[in-house]
């Protein structure tokens, strides 16, 4: 149970990563900038086998109407992806996810909005910059240092998405829990490294216990991810800010599901998440209006 008695001790174990500064950026074509509070990632999914059916974009036209209503809404970036990380989804081949993303890219960026692309593929990540991306999720580990000098030439940000294996897609076994955060912060100091010396200047952490790879929906999925959700702020020692996804449990909320992520974002602004990359802005943003309020 999630309860003051709970939550304390998890903060004064960690009450240095609690109050570890992390590192402020704009994006100045966008006239944007993210200091050390919360922010919404709003999703948009060009995959027709993405599993939450409401970010589903089939054509630039819905894409470019589901990303201006969600800026509206709240989200301050929207991220684009052209294939499903579920475990049924077909794969998506990268000529096809080029030929997917870079028009609703384009459509956006043209449009003023800042755009985040999703992929594990350094070819699609190239297109999306070229046609106006501002921000790589990159949901895999790519160790070429050339990926990130391409990032940092088109002075674009960085999501970098925790996984065990190889990609999103991987059927890795989750490290247990004794060890998996010293495996997250291996793997990020790794490529904190790499996409700094390349100079990259605007980067966000993802955990990524947003994906719960392996895991079916239930209580095991449910207890991982929010125990995950609790104690990202431990990522804060790394100096950058981080970003979470916010999880939704069909397992839990039923009919209700659609208020999953607003369940979630209470948690983590409780975790001091930096970016909620989420698929309800409307619903998600009024929590992050409260925090401001108070």
């Amino acid at each position: 149970m999630i309860t003051p008695d709970r939550l304390l001790p998890l903060w004064t174990a960690h009450q240095d990563a609690l109050r570890h500064p992390v590192k402020s950026f704009a994006f100045p074509r966008f006239g944007r900038r993210f200091d050390d509070k919360p922010y919404q990632l709003g999703v948009i999914n060009l995959s027709r086998d993405s599993s939450y059916r409401e970010s589903i974009c089939h054509n630039v036209d819905s894409a470019l109407y589901r990303g201006r209503r969600m800026t509206i809404e709240g989200a301050a970036i929207i991220d684009v992806g052209a294939e499903s990380t579920g475990e049924a989804a077909d794969r998506v081949d990268i000529d096809r996810q080029i030929a997917t993303l870079v028009p609703v890219v384009k459509a956006l960026a043209d449009d003023g909005i800042i755009v985040s692309a999703e992929t594990y593929h350094a070819p699609v990540a190239a297109a999306a910059l070229a046609a106006g991306a501002a921000i790589i999720n990159v949901t895999g580990r790519i160790d070429d240092p050339a990926f990130y000098e391409t990032i940092a030439r088109h002075e674009a940000g960085l999501i970098l998405c925790y996984t065990p294996g190889e990609t999103a897609r991987s059927t890795d076994e989750l490290p247990g829990a004794e060890i998996i955060i010293d495996r997250q912060m291996t793997f990020f100091r790794d490529r904190l490294a790499m996409a700094t010396d390349a100079g990259i200047e605007r980067i966000w952490v993802d955990p990524g216990f947003g994906f719960a790879l392996n895991l079916p929906d239930g209580p095991k999925r449910v207890r991982y991810q929010t125990e995950s959700l609790l104690q990202s702020f431990r990522f804060r020692v790394l100096g950058w800010p981080v970003c979470v996804t916010m999880p939704s449990s069909v397992y839990l909320f039923q009919d209700e599901v659609r208020c999953a992520e607003t369940a979630m974002a209470t948690l983590a602004l409780l975790a001091k998440a930096n970016l909620l990359r989420s698929h309800e802005a409307a619903r998600v943003q009024p929590v992050l209006n409260l925090l401001e309020m108070c």
